[in-house]
C-alpha cells in the first residue's frame, strides 16, 4: 500500500450518475448535521461561530480530497474543545493558528513515516479515561448558558474546577427563562430521532428555540448578544511564528496531532465496516495534516474525522469523497447566505446540543464495562486519565497515562518473565512407566529455561543462576523467549563469560528469529561458538553428553 494515495482516484473509476446524485444528497444532509454542530463547537472552544464553519468548510473539503477513506467526514470534534479553550485563553487566536499548522505539520510526518499503525499502540483505557473525561467538561463549560447565568466581568472561567466553582458563586443570576428553553431543545433532540432520522434533532431544536425565543419575547442571550457574527469568507491569514511560541505550544500542537490521529482513523475503521471497504491510514494522516495547515491559515480551528457525520454520510448513501466536498461547499453557501441568522440561536439551545455530544462521546457504558472486568491496573490507568483530563488537561492526561501504563505493562511482562530450573530425578527413584516422556540429561549437566522476553526490565533474573559443584554443561532453552533486547543480551554475555571461567561449557536451544538478531549483531554468536547452539533440546542434550564423554577421557 502506498504511503499517498488519496481514494478520490479510485473511487471515481467507474462512477456512475446514479452514485453522484447519491454522493450530492449525502453532503447536503451531513452539511446539515455539521451546521449547528459545528457552531456550537466552536463556541465551547473558545472561538467565534464562524470559526467552527470556517474549520468544517476547509478542513472538510481538503481532507475529503486528499484523505484515505472513501467516506469519512472531517471538521471540529468535542474532543479539541477543552484544549482549544485553553490555547485560545492563554495564547489568543494566533497561538491557536500556531499551534494547529504544527500539529499538521506532525501528522503529515507520521504519515510520511508509515506511523498510520502504531496509533494502534496507544491503549484503549486511555482514549476512554479522556474521551469520558473532555464530555465532562464540555457539560461543565455548558452549564452557565443552560440555567442562564451572568459571570461579572473578568471571572475566570477556562478551567473545569473554576466553571464549576463559578456557577455556585453566581447561581443567583439563574434565569428560569433560559433553562425551559434549554430543556425543550434537549427534549426535541432526544424525542426527535424516534419520529423522523433524516433530519437532525439539533437542527429542529434550533430552529423551535430560535421561535419561542423570537415570539414569545423571551429574556435569553442569542449568540448574537454575546457574538458578533461574520458571513465573510475565510481570509488566509500567515500564524506569528517564533521560537519561543514554538517551544511553548509545542506539547498541545503534539496533543492535538495524537488526538486528530485517533479520531480520524477510528472514524475511517467504523466507515470500513459500514462499507465493507478499507483505508489508506498513512493517506488519511497526510491529508488530516494537510486539512488542519489549511484550516488554521483560514481562520479555522482543529479538524479531525467526526464518526457521528461520517456515519450519518453512509446512511444517506455517500460513497465516495465527493459527498466530504459537497457538505463543505454547501456549508459555504450557508455561511454567506444565512450566516446572519445564526444570531438568533439561544445559548441555551447551543448548551442543550453540546449536552448531547458530551453524552454521546462519553462512552460511560465502556467505562463501566472496563471497570468491572479489567484488570486494577488498567482501571487505575482509566482512572487517572479521566481526572487529569477534568481536573487539568488533555496534555497533562495523556502524558502521564502512556507514562504509567508503560511502567504497568513493563511490571506485568517482569511478572510474567522466569527462568525455570529443571527438576532432575534418578531412574532408580521412579517406575519406568513414569519415566516415559521425560528428557534423559547426562551426569554434569544443568537445564535452565527461560520463559518470556528477555529485555532491561527483567535482565537480572538470569544474571545469577543457580549451578551445581559437578556441573561441566549448561544448556539455556530459549524457545518461549520471543524478544532480546541489548541489556538482556549484556547480562547473558556477562553470565556466559563467568560461566567459562568457571570452566563450563553454556549451550544454548532454539534460539528464537528476533533475539538470534540481536545475537548476531551483538557479536554474541562467535563468542559462544556456533556449534554452541542448537536447534531444539534434544540437540542440546545430545551435545552436552558428547562434551562430558570428551571430558571424562
Amino acid at each position: 500500500m502506498k504511503v499517498f494515495q488519496p481514494k478520490i482516484l479510485t473511487a471515481l473509476k467507474g462512477y456512475t450518475k446514479k452514485q453522484v446524485i447519491s454522493d450530492v444528497v449525502a453532503g447536503i444532509i451531513v452539511a446539515i448535521i455539521a451546521l449547528p454542530l459545528s457552531i456550537a463547537l466552536a463556541i465551547a472552544s473558545g472561538v467565534g461561530p464562524e470559526q467552527g464553519l470556517y474549520t468544517a468548510i476547509v478542513a472538510g473539503f481538503v481532507i475529503a480530497a486528499m484523505g484515505g477513506s472513501r467516506v469519512n467526514i472531517s471538521g471540529p470534534t468535542a474532543a479539541f474543545a477543552t484544549i482549544v479553550a485553553g490555547i485560545v485563553a492563554t495564547y489568543g487566536m494566533a497561538g491557536l493558528s500556531l499551534a494547529t499548522v504544527m500539529a499538521g505539520i506532525l501528522l503529515i510526518l507520521m504519515g510520511v513515516f508509515k506511523f498510520g499503525s502504531l496509533i494502534k499502540y496507544i491503549p484503549y483505557t486511555i482514549t476512554t479515561g479522556f474521551t469520558a473525561g473532555i464530555a465532562i467538561t464540555i457539560a461543565v463549560g455548558q452549564l452557565k448558558d443552560f440555567l442562564g447565568l451572568s459571570y461579572p466581568a473578568g471571572t475566570e472561567n477556562v478551567e473545569t474546577v473554576d466553571k464549576v466553582t463559578n456557577v455556585f458563586k453566581n447561581i443567583d443570576t439563574f434565569n428560569y427563562q433560559a433553562l425551559l428553553v434549554g430543556l425543550l431543545a434537549l427534549a426535541i433532540q432526544i424525542v426527535w430521532p424516534r419520529i423522523n432520522k433524516k433530519i437532525p434533532g439539533s437542527l429542529i431544536a434550533v430552529i423551535v428555540g430560535v421561535c419561542v425565543v423570537k415570539f414569545a419575547g423571551l429574556k435569553v442571550n442569542t449568540i448574537g448578544d454575546l457574538y458578533s457574527i461574520s458571513r465573510s469568507l475565510p481570509k488566509f491569514t500567515a500564524p506569528n511564528v517564533s521560537f519561543s511560541m514554538i517551544r511553548e505550544l509545542l506539547p498541545s500542537a503534539f496533543t492535538i496531532a495524537i488526538l486528530a490521529g485517533i479520531e480520524s482513523l477510528l472514524s475511517c475503521v467504523v466507515s470500513d465496516g459500514m462499507i465493507g471497504s478499507h483505508h489508506n491510514s498513512n493517506t488519511e494522516l497526510i491529508a488530516q495534516g494537510t486539512g488542519n495547515i489549511a484550516s488554521a491559515l483560514f481562520g479555522g480551528i482543529p479538524a479531525t474525522g467526526a464518526i457521528a457525520r461520517t456515519a450519518a454520510n453512509v446512511k444517506n448513501g455517500g460513497r465516495s469523497p465527493i459527498a466530504g466536498m459537497v457538505h463543505a461547499v454547501v456549508l459555504l453557501l450557508i455561511l454567506v447566505v444565512l450566516m446572519p441568522y445564526a444570531a438568533l440561536i439561544p445559548m441555551p439551545v447551543i448548551a442543550s446540543i453540546l449536552f448531547m455530544v458530551a453524552y454521546n462521546m462519553s462512552e460511560w457504558r465502556h467505562f463501566r464495562d472496563i471497570c468491572k472486568t479489567a484488570p486494577k491496573s488498567d482501571i487505575l490507568v482509566l482512572f487517572v486519565t479521566f481526572a487529569l483530563t477534568v481536573a487539568f488537561d488533555l496534555v497533562v492526561a495523556i502524558e502521564v497515562g502512556m507514562v504509567l501504563a508503560a511502567f504497568l505493562f513493563l511490571k506485568r511482562m517482569t511478572d510474567v518473565t522466569e527462568v525455570r530450573t529443571w527438576t532432575y530425578i534418578a531412574e532408580d527413584e521412579q517406575p519406568v512407566d513414569e519415566l516415559h516422556g521425560l528428557k534423559k540429561v547426562p551426569e554434569g549437566v544443568s537445564v535452565y529455561e527461560i520463559n518470556g522476553p528477555m529485555f532491561f526490565a527483567v535482565a537480572d533474573k538470569f544474571v545469577d543462576i543457580p549451578l551445581r559443584d559437578r556441573d561441566k554443561v549448561v544448556i539455556i532453552r530459549m524457545r518461549n523467549v520471543p524478544a532480546m533486547d541489548t541489556t538482556a543480551l549484556r547480562n547473558l554475555t556477562n553470565l556466559c563469560a563467568n560461566l567459562r571461567k568457571a570452566g563450563i561449557t553454556v549451550l544454548l536451544s532454539h534460539v528464537n528469529e528476533q533475539p538470534m538478531g540481536v545475537m548476531k549483531k551483538g557479536g554474541f554468536i562467535s563468542q559462544v561458538g556456533e556449534e554452541n547452539f542448537l536447534p531444539n533440546i534434544d540437540a542440546a542434550l545430545e551435545r552436552a553428553a558428547e562434551l562430558v564423554s570428551a571430558e571424562k577421557e
